[in-house]
């Protein structure tokens, strides 16, 4: 879950900060592109839901694996956009925005094989990773909860959104 709160919070923090300079995106928009941030991390539904089991159910052959990446992003995004009425392309924008930071952010985590994962499917490319991080590390967490902290009190207190 440390991972998926990063995520979020990274997005936070950046459309937060856009939304000093761009008029467009306001607080009103952020937590779309924070929502799109946990795209990626659908495919934890696995411990949930075998897939198995939707494999009989469906009677074809499924894989969770896909929704992270570039792909699955933009799959699950467009299929999100739908259930809004208005201002779809801002929607489905900012939900693209919050899963491609989030696969950003893994792609500069630690891997065994210095390559990220299939990320950019359906490109079959694994690029190499800067190994800058291990997702078990608390201090990735902890640095995303104070940054996120101090762009809340920054946007609350300096830049005027507090009454």
């Amino acid at each position: 879950m440390a991972e998926l709160l990063t995520h979020v919070l990274l997005v936070y923090v950046l459309l937060t900060v856009a939304g000093w300079r761009i008029d467009a995106i306001t607080d009103r928009w952020v937590p779309i592109g924070m929502a799109g941030a946990a795209i990626p991390d659908l495919l934890k539904v696995e411990r949930l839901v075998d897939e198995r089991i939707l494999e009989g159910l469906l009677g074809v052959p499924f894989s969770y694996a896909p929704i992270s990446s570039l792909g699955g992003v933009l799959v699950v995004a467009g299929g999100l956009t739908l259930c809004f009425t208005e201002s779809r392309r801002r929607v489905f924008g900012l939900l693209v925005a919050g899963g491609v930071s989030s696969l950003v952010l893994d792609g500069l985590r630690m891997y065994a094989d210095g390559h990220a994962g299939f990320w950019l499917y359906p490109l079959w490319w694994r690029p190499p990773t800067p190994n800058l991080y291990v997702t078990s590390d608390p201090r990735v967490t902890v640095v995303a909860v104070l940054a996120g902290a101090c762009v809340f009190l920054l946007d609350r207190y300096v830049f005027g959104t507090a009454q």
